[in-house]
């Protein structure tokens, strides 16, 4: 859990923001191509391990780093291969690693050999300090009290009570498979009786002819606990729904939980990223953010069965927090550099967005997209840089008769320069960035009256509307 607030600060008599305590953190997608259901831990000595479901369905891999992007072309260790016989020994699914009371598991879930849909949750375990070299041993099957179709198993605790959750079928519910909830006794054993959490019945879950609630994954922060799922088909219409609940109720009751009204995190075809899901979560390197990783695809359709299709990718991004204190998971970003939010040095709660392509400063934008922008290289060369739009890509702020709008690229001499910019150290402070025009020098990015124009500045009160915190 991190906290990703900005606190205010005095300075003379108008309170400002001080440095955020969530400041920017950027990643190059794709982290990983075809490895699907991914989960990345960050652990106490400093390096993040990595596990994924592979296409062949047939091991479990792990591969580790010192930072995330690190994991992208980290060596990649077959730490346990399928049995060639009975348990085991059919697919493959959804390694996860997690480190509990000072030992490693691993929970994925199999099948037979003769009969690979017969899909159980099952744990490895390992006590060896390094789990890539380290000697894994079977602990067997998680016994469940129903014996049907069961997976995606993970764990978490809560007020120092552990926790599994996963998915599976109930033949008296329906077709599909359910979000379920149980306390443990051991990582490798629940207790007492299970509750479901959650059944697919809105569209959103039931999308291509598939009853999905599966992928079950937790985050928590301010007293509350947040476990997200994945529903629908595993095409493009695959997407992220969310329970919440508050962190001193009863977990084991269905009624301490909300669900979504609608999916959380979806297909956005204007990045090109379909079908996202199979999430989790992790904290960035510095500990001040959390990542939200999960797998997609980079197109829409798909021959055959989408189990057949390989090209699911691991992808990370950095998740921000409404004024209520809940995930905004925004979209899924374009492939390259992930983009950032820029809050405003005197207004802290305010951010730079757009609303019907004008660029402004506001609070509580609960469409974070419309907040995001990457960083590239400028149009006008090295030097300087554009900011380009999350939610329309090829999109970039420029200015025009010295109002800043977010507007297409057209490819022109005028527009390159009127979306290049110097980024400058904070003229109010340091720690901040401030965006002098490439082609009016001497004039900044600044808010007035909660616009952004392009103005001269003179004043101090002109250097703190012109200071931005890149988060």
């Amino acid at each position: 859990m991190v906290v990703a607030v900005t606190v205010p600060v005095t300075v003379g008599t108008a309170a400002f923001a001080a440095v955020p305590a969530s400041p920017a953190v950027t990643y190059t997608n794709a982290i990983a191509e075809q490895r699907a259901d991914p989960h990345i831990f960050k652990h106490t000595d400093g390096y993040y391990y990595f596990t994924a479901t592979v296409p062949a369905y047939d091991r479990i891999v792990l591969r580790r780093a010192t930072t995330i992007q690190g994991l992208a072309s980290a060596a990649e260790t077959t730490i346990w291969t399928k049995h060639a016989t009975g348990t085991m020994g059919g697919y493959i699914w959804a390694p996860e690693i997690h480190f509990i009371d000072g030992k490693w598991y691993v929970y994925f879930a199999a099948g037979d050999a003769n009969d690979i849909w017969h899909i159980r949750p099952y744990v490895l375990e390992c006590a060896g300090a390094n789990p890539i070299t380290g000697t894994w041993t079977e602990k067997g099957r998680i016994a469940l009290p129903l014996d049907t179709f069961s997976l995606d198993a993970t764990t978490f605790a809560v007020n120092g009570t552990r926790y599994l959750a996963w998915a599976q079928n109930d033949p008296a519910v329906g077709p599909g498979t359910n979000i379920y909830l149980a306390q443990m006794s051991s990582p490798w054993t629940i207790t007492g009786t299970p509750v479901m959490l959650s059944r697919p019945t809105a569209a959103w879950e039931t999308a291509g002819g598939e009853t999905v609630n599966e992928g079950p994954a937790v985050l928590q922060r301010n007293g509350k606990v947040f476990l997200t799922f994945s529903a629908s088909a595993t095409d493009s219409n695959y997407c992220m729904g969310m329970l919440t609940a508050s962190a001193s109720a009863n977990l084991l009751n269905v009624s301490s939980w909300t669900k979504s009204t609608g999916p959380v995190f979806a297909t956005f075809a204007a990045t090109s990223q379909y079908g996202p899901g199979h999430n989790q979560f992790t904290v960035s390197e510095d500990g001040k953010s959390d990542i939200l990783v999960y797998h997609d695809r980079s197109y829409k359709d798909i021959t055959g069965s989408p189990l057949n299709d390989p090209n699911r990718r691991t992808r990370v991004q950095k998740i921000y927090w409404n004024a209520d204190g809940t995930p905004n998971f925004g979209v899924p970003v374009s492939d390259g550099l992930t983009p950032v939010r820029f809050s405003s040095f005197n207004y802290p709660d305010r951010y730079i967005r757009h609303w019907e392509y004008r660029a402004k400063i506001e609070a509580n934008v609960t469409n974070l997209a419309d907040s995001q922008f990457r960083v590239v290289t400028g149009l006008t060369g090295s030097g300087t840089v554009s900011l380009e739009s999350a939610n329309f890509p090829g999109y970039y702020l420029r200015h025009k008769n010295y109002e800043l709008w977010v507007e297409k690229n057209d490819g022109t001499a005028t527009f390159r320069a009127d979306a290049s910019f110097t980024q400058r150290a904070g003229l109010a402070d340091s720690a901040g960035v401030s965006f002098e025009s490439y082609n009016f020098p001497g004039r900044y990015i600044r808010h007035y009256d909660g616009l952004l124009q392009l103005q001269p500045l003179s004043t101090s009160l002109d250097q703190q509307d012109a200071t931005y915190y890149a988060e």
